[in-house]
């Protein structure tokens, strides 16, 4: 999890009154890292901390700002905590890198992501950090991911310390905009493959370094109490309690913190910041660039920016009380992204950054286009937006029908791209060949995207379990197809992702399929294209048989795109800086393996593998001495025709070594269903210089509820 640099405050000359922390810029602090701090919870375990703390804390207190996340703060994250511990340390701030329960050094074990028990001893830790002499009593939260969940979840507590956050990169709704269901959908290409990762990740031992001979009772524990996740998420497949729990969109009103929301055009959680602009009841800036899972400093895709210097000043103004003009300037700065050949990664997105005062914004509105019956996309100007219901399919409505291919779906990239080789989505063709597509005319005029589209459609299925995934694209006068935002449906959660109810066998139905955000210039000449398949393997799970789909046309069936007009703001905007960071700790990287995504197709059986290897690489701490190690891979298989075929296989190996020491961890998983339940098969096996010192293996099985 990379972190990292930053962008320049905004000059105050003018008026008069630079702030305390643009000074800090010219003169850094030199400052002090605490390398293990203990925080006891309120059942007596405790939380080992790193703390970064500026020299002068002692005679002035400062504001604490922590990263919480379960990566291991000694090993795992610290070259990269390092970067953002001592530049916040520099500009005046203490930074706080707790392992949190269960996780690294700490005390206990991780149960499960996001529980009221995490929650509860993050906010324990916000009051003993804001009891320090050397905290000024104001504590805020940064993180990507994990940190930004944690982030969002604080600020729905409103814990008297927290004083704002920065959510990279995180969701405020874990059911809807995660990695486990998507559109209500299961989510193939990332459910298991993350509790894989988890449970590789959390079963390492703890520092004998640190904890000294307890580590051997702390590891066994956590061995023993060892589960897969997807116990948990697949015994949840409708939007329960348990995901609302942990879900800060159910107080978004709770939320009164300043909060600076975060997110990338290739990542998959980008919807959280239009979200927070709307709904939370404090102060909200967004920024929106073209990045995949990472720290906007490090940009990839880029342009990479000078996010620290942002965070300073966002920051300086909650937990300093700094009059810097931060909630001065625009609520939503977005990398308007420029049409680009498709293409597997782009080290550059072309683009231009813009702005808008509020979310939803004056300068957005509904542009929408009818289905018709010959194939054509055509604007409806009749219809003011998309919220106005189509017209009923008919007897005498025209109509389309197609039965996708289980192959459908393998251009599509990834949800959570990071700038890894063919992260992004490739030329869509292939899959629109299996797909029901409507073309618009050349555009006359160049016309920009920005916000959440959606189709509402009018369709019937021969089958009472069915999904539907929508896709919208640019199609280039060559022919090429560019992805431009997209959306799953799992029609048995179109009343609500808390119920199921079956499709009615044959009988037109109106279905909403609400699109991912996107920011996307589309230039004269080029068309839209609107693609709808009944598969999307290996986002989605597919339903238990294949699946023709009948989609009424004309009035009955409009897609909706947010159409952007031109702003003032846009040329308002102050410039960002370049990325600035303190120093990341002194790695050697011992091995490494490219990582990226392969396709194997056997012609004669019609089976169809997707391979990613994501982590292939072993990596020495040089102050330590301390090597990293981590292998880990998925395989996504299906068989044309036959859904009941698809399967999904991780494979994590971690291992930490040190001269004297070595331990390795080892997690598989299998994922099958047929067609009344998913079967999950997992192993586990921990060694210690390498003999086995525990071994997991369990079949879990879960009824199919709809999905």
């Amino acid at each position: 999890m990379p972190f990292g640099q930053s962008q320049t405050p905004r000059d105050r000359q003018a008026r008069g009154q630079a702030t305390e922390s643009e000074a800090s810029v010219a003169a850094p602090r030199p400052f002090q890292v605490l390398d293990t701090e203990w925080v006891t919870l309120d059942d007596g375990a405790r939380l080992a901390v790193r703390i970064w703390l500026p020299a002068a804390a002692a005679g002035r207190p400062v504001g604490a700002i922590v990263d919480w996340v379960p990566y291991r703060r000694a090993d795992g994250t610290a070259a990269g905590d390092a970067a953002w511990g001592g530049y916040f340390a520099r500009h005046g701030f203490a930074f706080v890198r707790p392992d949190a329960r269960g996780s690294g050094d700490s005390d206990g074990v991780m149960e499960d992501e996001y529980t009221e028990r995490e929650q509860r001893d993050c906010e324990r830790l916000l009051h003993w950090l804001a009891a320090r002499e050397w905290c000024n009593g104001a504590v805020g939260m940064i993180g990507i991911s994990w940190g930004a969940f944690a982030a969002l979840q604080q600020a729905a507590r409103a814990p008297r310390p927290l004083r704002g956050i920065i959510p990279i990169h995180g969701s405020d709704d874990r059911y809807a905009d995660d990695v486990h269901y998507i559109g209500g959908c299961v989510s193939a290409l990332d459910m298991t493959h993350w509790a894989t990762s988890m449970m590789a990740y959390l079963n390492q031992p703890p520092d004998p370094a640190v904890v000294g001979d307890r580590w051997r009772s702390l590891w066994r524990r956590r061995l023993e109490h060892a589960a897969p996740w997807t116990v948990h998420w697949l015994a949840h497949q409708r939007r329960d309690e348990y995901w609302r729990q942990g879900s800060a969109c159910e107080r978004y009103g709770a939320i009164r913190c300043p909060v600076f929301a975060v997110g990338g055009w290739s990542d998959g959680y980008r919807d959280m910041v239009l979200r927070m602009l709307e709904h939370a009841a404090g102060p909200v800036r967004g920024l929106i660039g073209p990045w995949g899972h990472t720290s906007p400093e490090s940009g990839a895709p880029g342009p990479a920016i000078g996010f620290l210097q942002e965070c300073v000043r966002f920051f300086d103004a909650c937990l300093h009380g700094a009059d810097n003009g931060f909630f001065d300037e625009p609520a939503l700065i977005s990398w308007m992204q420029e049409p680009v050949a498709p293409a597997g990664s782009y080290g550059q997105r072309p683009g231009r950054w813009v702005a808008e005062p509020s979310w939803p914004s004056p300068n957005v509105r509904e542009w929408t286009h009818r289905l018709e019956g010959d194939g054509r996309l055509v604007p409806d100007p009749g219809r003011a937006d998309a919220s106005q219901a189509p017209a009923q399919g008919s007897p005498g409505s025209p109509t389309r029908a197609v039965c996708s291919p289980q192959t459908t779906g393998v251009e599509g990239g990834v949800w959570c791209g990071d700038g890894s080789p063919a992260d992004a989505p490739l030329d869509q063709r292939p899959d629109d060949g299996g797909s029901l597509c409507w073309d618009g005319e050349p555009l006359p005029e160049r016309v920009e995207l920005l916000g959440c589209g959606q189709a509402r459609l009018t369709v019937c299925v021969d089958r009472p379990q069915a999904l539907l995934a929508v896709r919208v694209c640019d199609v280039a006068p060559d022919g090429a197809a560019t992805l431009i935002a997209r959306g799953l449906l799992n029609l048995s959660r179109r009343q609500g992702h808390d119920r199921s109810v079956p499709m009615p066998v044959g009988e037109p139905v109106e279905v909403v399929v609400a699109l991912q955000s996107t920011a996307y210039a589309l230039p004269a000449g080029h068309r839209l294209r609107l693609a709808i398949s009944t598969s999307y393997w290996p986002w989605a799970w597919p339903a238990p048989e294949p699946v023709t789909a009948t989609v009424h046309c004309g009035p009955a069936s409009v897609l909706s795109l947010p159409l952007r007009e031109p702003s003032a703001l846009d040329g308002q905007i102050r410039p960002f800086g370049p990325p600035e960071s303190a120093e990341r700790l002194t790695t050697e990287v011992r091995s490494l393996h490219p990582g990226g995504r392969s396709v194997r197709r056997d012609l004669s059986s019609g089976e169809l593998v997707v391979r990613f290897d994501w982590h292939d690489r072993r990596e020495r701490l040089v102050g330590t001495n301390t090597e990293l190690g981590e292998h880990n891979h998925a395989e996504y298989r299906i068989v044309e025709g036959d859904p009941l075929s698809a399967t999904v296989r991780c494979e994590v190996t971690t291992s930490i070594d040190r001269p004297g020491w070595h331990a390795e961890v080892r997690a598989t998983s299998l994922i099958t269903s047929d067609r009344e339940r998913f079967v999950v098969n997992t192993s586990l096996d921990a060694l210690k210089d390498g003999v086995r010192v525990h071994a997991l293996t369990r079949c879990d099985t879960f009824p199919r509820d709809g999905v």
